[in-house]
């Protein structure tokens, strides 16, 4: 069995964080689905790249140029058709799993991270566009993007929540979408039809957290480095458990809802000096997700160890770890708010590159 299959035995799917018009034409994606890969996020960095980098799409994009359209609507059609195809190519494990895997991720523009109703439009548009049941529109954690998720949700829309750094992130996202069903319920919809993931960003937390601790330099800072982004998973994964197999959700559940799974992202590890796998080979655990990058991926396929439930290990030295960190001045939600900002920022520079290769 290998490092994926031992994985998803062991309850977590592996995804890969990664799309492009090349990897589908290749074969390569079906390879990876063939070798256990049970989902494909997406964001707008990932297809700069692709498009910026790709022969294959310079056709389809020379004939869009001589249609009336907008950058970001050439944009769209391109990658609409890659995530269509991506769909079809995993839709046999989403079909056998009845809808728990097997799902593809597009995110809506970074520019509507603080529009409520712009969010809400341009997620029905994207469901509407892509037409396949397994596909899960990417929203950002935002003030704004919560509020959309609430509302999507009770619609019945499936949902990747991205862009999550901080415990206060987990729980109004987790809340968003709990409202969001029992919204669905009173409806009269179907709940079971309904996929949310929950995606925490962890390699980011140690890039920062490390440099203010090398910064601070004391003994007990500097033998905090390099476990953040586990601490904050452990404990993020904890609230999932309370939440989502407690008392609160067991109504919801009964009507056929699935809880809102943890997905870790952001997972290439960033320092050299740490494992190619500390965010993944810690946090196996039943009912979640981790999107990893080719490199990643490579890496846990070549020489990951799989313990069942490592998510669940050492729980309470993870909650001693941030705060540890609480005690030396670094409020987890605040940097959090700090990273998301970061994040979107980042994105947002990418879609905006993207833009110019479309126009």
């Amino acid at each position: 069995m290998n490092p994926i299959h031992a994985a998803r035995a062991a309850g977590q799917q592996i995804w890969l964080d990664n799309l492009s018009r090349s990897l589908i034409n290749s074969g390569q994606l079906a390879r990876h689905i063939e070798a256990g890969v049970a989902g494909v996020t997406t964001n707008p960095a990932i297809f700069h790249k692709a498009i910026a980098d790709g022969h294959d799409y310079r056709p389809a994009l020379d004939a869009l140029r001589g249609e009336q359209l907008s950058a970001e609507q050439r944009y769209e059609r391109l990658v609409i058709e890659d995530v269509q195809r991506a769909c079809d190519a995993i839709r046999p494990v989403f079909d056998a799993s009845r809808g728990d895997a097997g799902y593809v991720s597009l995110e809506v523009s970074p520019a509507l991270a603080d529009d409520e109703a712009g969010t809400v439009a341009a997620a029905r548009r994207l469901r509407a566009a892509v037409g396949r049941d397994n596909l899960l529109v990417k929203i950002p954690a935002t003030a704004a993007g919560v509020r959309a998720i609430e509302t999507l949700t009770g619609e019945g829309v499936s949902i990747n929540v991205t862009l999550m750094f901080s415990p206060a992130h987990v729980d109004a996202v987790a809340g968003a979408y709990q409202r969001g069903l029992e919204k669905l319920a009173a409806a009269g919809g179907d709940l079971s039809r309904v996929r949310s993931v929950a995606s925490v960003f962890l390699s980011r937390w140690d890039s920062l957290i490390d440099k203010q601790l090398d910064e601070t330099g004391t003994p007990e800072a500097l033998a905090l480095r390099g476990r953040a982004g586990v601490a904050l998973a452990r404990q993020a994964y904890q609230r999932y458990l309370a939440r989502f197999h407690g008392e609160g959700f067991a109504t919801l559940a009964a009507q056929g809802a699935r809880p809102q799974s943890m997905l870790w992202a952001s997972t290439g590890t960033k320092n050299a000096a740490y494992s190619d796998l500390m965010y993944v080979e810690p946090l196996i655990g039943a009912e979640t997700v981790n999107t990893l990058p080719d490199a990643t991926l490579a890496a846990f396929a070549d020489h990951g160890q799989v313990v069942a439930d490592s998510v669940t290990r050492d729980v309470a030295a993870a909650a001693d770890h941030l705060a540890a960190l609480a005690r030396l001045g670094l409020d987890v939600n605040a940097l959090g708010e700090r990273l998301q900002a970061d994040g979107l920022a980042q994105f947002a520079t990418a879609f905006a590159k993207l833009l110019e290769l479309t126009a």
